[in-house]
């Protein structure tokens, strides 16, 4: 069984009010309802990490992957490459 830990968060008073408007509505708690925000900011944010970082990588073998598509199955090249897919690693 999960253990929880209790914490103390100061919000502005209009946003717990909307907080609770929200509750309210879906017949839940503000402990639930903060959970799942919280869940929901970490996936968030966690997408637009690896966003990030997919976008450098494809950023970085840019370059290399143009040549491989005008240049055609070149052993030599093709083996430079998985070289440099191995290091970005």
């Amino acid at each position: 069984m999960a253990q929880n830990k209790r914490i103390v968060v100061s919000v502005p008073n209009k946003l717990l009010q909307e907080v609770d408007r929200v509750v309210q509505e879906g017949n839940g708690n503000r402990s639930q309802f903060i959970r799942e925000a919280v869940q929901m900011y970490i996936l968030h944010r966690k997408r637009s990490v690896l966003r990030e970082q997919l976008k450098k990588g494809y950023q970085a073998m840019a370059g290399l992957n143009l040549l491989l598509a005008e240049e055609g199955s070149d052993e030599q090249l093709l083996d430079y490459y998985e070289r440099q897919l191995a290091e970005a690693e």
